[in-house]
């Protein structure tokens, strides 16, 4: 992976260099101390992922990110733990705080190469994929996420890494705001993922599953009972909204 430094810190950008250099699928690309020259090294290359300090003069390191349009994988490195949700919220890799040791730097290093290897297999997938949509609807069972033509599984954004979920896994997801939790039978605790109840149901097979209400999509598979305003997963009662009461309809084949 191409990468580059960013810190206004002289000290710290060297031991962050020294870093770079001890992890061997690392390219160094350029060094920067500000944000400005760092836009100038990104106009000219190819960069995968930035290093980049928060606190500088003139521009911020979460600024700096806001503002680029072509952004590439970010790993934060401050002496501020205080900026950790906002550098969250703008799906940064990983957070690190000075003073960084290299097992904690080469974890960082590992999760961004694990994010650009799924990301590369993806794009590989994607021109088959976008001829699967250009012909047609999708085989059965197939689901219509980008770069993902797989009839059993798709990846989820979870906690910064792409997480591989089977449709077979999955028992119910519930939307809450800007997020939706996926509640699967191989885990205790839902896997909870930065995106509307929509675009989850666009991701979806439709044979598999079902939306029930403007909150709630459920596995065909996990339905055990149907009442006309409810939907039972075993002893679990979810509402059936009046919006998506014909869906339902549909699927058992009665009136309700």
């Amino acid at each position: 992976m191409r990468c580059i430094a960013i810190d206004d810190e002289p000290l710290a950008l060297a031991l962050v260099k020294d870093y770079i250099s001890k992890v061997p699928f690392l390219e160094l690309v350029a060094t920067c101390g500000d944000p400005f020259e760092a836009a100038a090294v990104l106009q000219a290359n190819e960069v995968d992922l930035l290093f980049i300090d928060i606190q500088m003069p003139g521009l911020t390191g979460l600024q700096f990110i806001q503002s680029l349009t072509k952004r590439p994988m970010v790993i934060l490195i401050t002496a501020y733990r205080k900026f950790a949700l906002e550098g969250f919220d703008l799906d940064v890799v990983d957070y690190l705080v000075k003073p960084v040791g290299l097992d904690r730097f080469m974890k960082a290093c590992n999760k961004a190469q694990e994010l650009f290897q799924l990301r590369a297999t993806a794009g590989q997938a994607a021109p088959g994929a976008a001829a699967t949509r250009a012909a047609g609807p999708p085989a059965p069972g197939a689901t219509a996420a980008p770069g993902q033509a797989h009839p059993d599984f798709f990846f989820l954004n979870v906690d910064y890494s792409l997480v591989k979920v089977l449709f077979s896994d999955i028992i119910w997801i519930e939307g809450s705001g800007d997020y939706v939790k996926v509640h699967l039978h191989s885990s205790p605790r839902p896997l909870l993922v930065r995106m509307s109840t929509r675009a989850m149901e666009a991701e979806l097979p439709t044979d598999r599953f079902v939306r029930i209400h403007k909150s709630y999509i459920i596995a065909v598979a996990s339905i055990t009972a149907v009442r006309k305003n409810s939907v039972f997963i075993k002893d679990m009662e979810l509402p059936v909204g009046e919006t998506y009461r014909e869906a339902i309809q549909r699927l058992t084949g009665r009136s309700l």
